[in-house]
C-alpha cells in the first residue's frame, strides 16, 4: 500500500522514481573585518598552500648528500645478484606453483608440503608428558677413588712422619688435662670426706611484706644522722624526718651543745649519703625534744602511728646511728608502756622526767632522736635513753643490756607541732617537790616542799602528804607524779588524790604553768 504523495506510482509506470535533492546550503555572508583577519589570502583556494617542489632550483629542499662508501657497505641493501635478504646465498627459485620441493625450498628440508605446520589439514596429536618415556636403564657410574685420612685433613701437604708427630702430640696434651682434671676432683673430695653431711638449703625467697627488712627499707630514707660540732669538739645523734617542709624530730641533748654558748654547727647525714645544714627550730628540755629542719625538697618522710595502741610483746624495730653507724637497724619487742624514766641531767640540758615505752631492742650512744617503728614502719616512739650496767660491773666497758627508753610519739608529736608553731613548749605544774615512798603495802610521792603561793598551796596541799593518784591515775612514786600531771594542759582543774596523817584525801587543784 502506498501513500498518496502525487508522485506517479511506480508500479504503473515501470521505472524508478525521482529522488529528492538535498537543500542548497545556506552561508550567510561573512563580515568584510572577519574576512581580512581570518580569510584565505589571495590566490589560495585549500587550506594549505601547495608544498615546494624537490628540485634543485632555487626555493626547493637542497637532498642529502649520497653515503659514503663504507656508509653504503655497512648500511645498503645487499647485490640483488646474491639472492637478496629472503633466502640464502646460491638457493633457488621456488615451483611457482607454490607446490615444489627441494632445493627450491631451503628453508623447509623435505619440502614445505611435508611440514606439519603449513599444511592446514594436519590432525592435532597433543604430545606426550616429559618423562613417560622409556629411556632404558641409567648407565652405572664408576666408583671415584678413595682419598686417605692424610688427603681429607692435609691434602697432601704433611709429610707421615709430621702426622705422626702431630698424633703424639695430642696424646701427650690429652693425657696431661685427664691428670690436672684428677687433681682438682681429688682436691675437691677432700673438702667433704671423709662422710661429711652438708645442711640442706633451700632457694633464697622473696622479703614479704612487714618483714625487718621490708619495713627497714621504707623507714630508712627518712632517718637521718646528726653530726654537731662545737669547737674541737664533736658529737653525734640521730633524727626522723616528720614533715614534707624538712622538720626533724630528734633529742634535746642531740642539739643543746649546738645552741648553747659557742654556737657550734650541725649537719644532717641522709641514707643516700647527701649532708646538709640543720638549724634548731625549737627544743623543750623538760621532754628531751627538739625539732631542726634541713633545706631538702620533698624528702621522705615517716609515716606517723599511735603509740597509746601499742601492748606489750609487741615487735619494734629501732633505727639510728649508735657510735656513728648510721643506718643501724635493730629489733625485739615492747617490754613495758607508761614507764616513768628521769633522764640523766648530764646527758640533758634540764631535769627531763619521761613517761617511756621500754623496748629490749638494742639502743647504745648515737641512736638518740632515732625512731622506733612498729611491724607496719609507722613512728611509735623517739628513742631517748638506755639503763646500763656501771663501769665497775660492766668492767668499765658500758653498752646496751636491753633496757631503752622511747618518748611516745603521742606525746612527741604534740610537743613538735608547738615547737614548730611557737618555738616553746608551756607545762602543766603542781608546784611541789616529792619523793617516793611506801609503806609496804601503798606507793606514793610525799610531797617535801610546797612553792609558795603555787598551785598545790592554794588547794591545800601540805608538806608530808602523800600523792596517790592524780586525775585517776596511780602515782607510785615522784616521777610518775611529774609525768601524771604532765599530761594536762595548764589552767586544767584535775583532782589530786592524798594520803594525810593516814587518812584519804581528795583535792582539786588548778594547774599552774612552768
Amino acid at each position: 500500500m502506498h501513500a498518496t504523495t502525487g508522485e506517479p506510482d511506480p508500479d504503473a509506470t515501470g521505472s524508478a522514481p525521482p529522488r529528492l535533492a538535498p537543500r542548497p546550503l545556506q552561508r550567510p555572508g561573512t563580515d568584510p573585518a572577519e574576512r581580512a583577519a581570518f580569510g584565505r589570502p589571495d590566490g589560495v583556494d585549500a587550506s594549505f598552500a601547495p608544498p615546494p617542489s624537490h628540485g634543485t632550483g632555487s626555493g626547493s629542499l637542497r637532498s642529502a648528500p649520497p653515503p659514503t662508501a663504507a656508509v653504503a657497505r655497512a648500511f645498503g641493501r645487499p647485490d640483488e645478484r646474491d639472492g637478496g635478504l629472503q633466502r640464502p646465498p646460491g638457493a633457488t627459485e621456488p615451483d611457482p606453483g607454490g607446490h615444489g620441493a627441494g632445493d627450491g625450498e631451503p628453508f623447509w628440508p623435505g619440502g614445505s608440503t611435508g611440514d606439519p605446520w603449513r599444511d592446514p589439514g594436519t590432525p592435532v596429536v597433543a604430545a606426550p608428558p616429559p618423562g613417560d618415556g622409556d629411556d632404558g636403564p641409567a648407565a652405572a657410574r664408576p666408583d671415584a677413588a678413595r682419598l686417605s685420612v692424610r688427603e681429607v685433613l692435609f691434602g697432601r701437604r704433611v709429610q707421615p712422619r709430621a702426622l705422626a708427630l702431630l698424633g703424639v702430640i695430642a696424646l701427650a696434651v690429652g693425657a696431661l688435662g685427664g691428670l690436672v682434671g684428677h687433681w682438682v676432683a681429688a682436691g675437691a673430695n677432700a673438702l667433704t670426706s671423709p662422710g661429711a653431711v652438708l645442711t640442706a638449703t633451700e632457694p633464697a625467697r622473696e622479703r614479704p611484706a612487714g618483714s625487718v627488712a621490708e619495713v627497714a627499707g621504707r623507714v630508712l630514707p627518712a632517718v637521718v644522722s646528726l653530726e654537731v660540732t662545737v669547737g674541737n669538739q664533736a658529737g653525734n645523734g640521730s633524727g626522723v624526718v616528720i614533715d614534707p617542709a624538712g622538720y626533724v624530730l630528734t633529742n634535746d641533748h642531740v642539739v643543746a651543745p649546738a645552741t648553747g654558748p659557742g654556737q657550734g654547727t650541725i649537719e644532717a647525714l641522709f641514707s643516700d649519703g647527701s649532708r646538709v645544714p640543720a638549724t634548731v627550730v625549737g627544743a623543750d628540755p623538760m621532754t628531751d625534744l627538739a625539732v631542726v629542719k634541713v633545706p631538702v625538697a620533698n624528702p621522705t618522710v615517716a609515716a606517723i602511728g599511735r603509740s597509746g595502741e601499742l601492748a606489750v610483746g609487741d615487735a619494734v624495730i629501732a633505727i639510728g646511728s649508735p657510735f656513728g653507724l648510721a643506718g643501724t637497724v635493730t629489733t625485739g619487742i615492747v617490754s613495758a608502756v607508761d614507764r616513768p624514766v628521769r633522764l640523766d641531767p648530764e646527758g640533758s640540758a634540764g631535769d627531763a622526767v619521761i613517761d617511756a615505752v621500754q623496748t629490749d631492742a638494742a639502743i647504745n650512744p648515737g641512736n638518740s632522736g632515732g625512731p622506733l617503728v612498729d611491724a607496719t614502719g609507722a613512728v611509735v616512739g623517739i628513742n631517748t635513753a638506755i639503763r646500763s650496767a656501771s663501769s665497775a660491773e660492766s668492767g668499765g666497758q658500758g653498752g646496751s643490756i636491753g633496757l631503752g627508753f622511747a618518748i611516745p610519739i603521742d606525746d612527741a608529736r604534740a610537743i613538735a607541732e608547738e615547737l614548730i608553731r611557737t618555738g616553746r613548749v608551756a607545762h602543766a605544774d603542781l608546784g611541789v617537790n616529792a619523793r617516793s615512798v611506801t609503806d609496804g603495802a601503798t606507793d606514793g610521792a610525799q610531797v617535801q616542799n610546797v612553792v609558795a603561793g603555787g598551785p598545790a598551796a592554794a588547794a591545800g596541799i601540805a608538806d608530808g602528804d602523800v600523792v596517790v593518784r592524780v586525775a585517776g591515775r596511780p602515782v607510785a612514786g615522784a616521777d610518775e607524779l611529774v609525768v601524771a600531771v604532765r599530761e594536762h594542759a595548764p589552767g586544767e582543774q584535775v583532782p589530786v588524790e592524798l594520803v594525810r596523817q593516814g587518812r584519804p584525801l581528795t583535792v582539786t587543784v588548778t594547774l599552774g604553768q612552768r
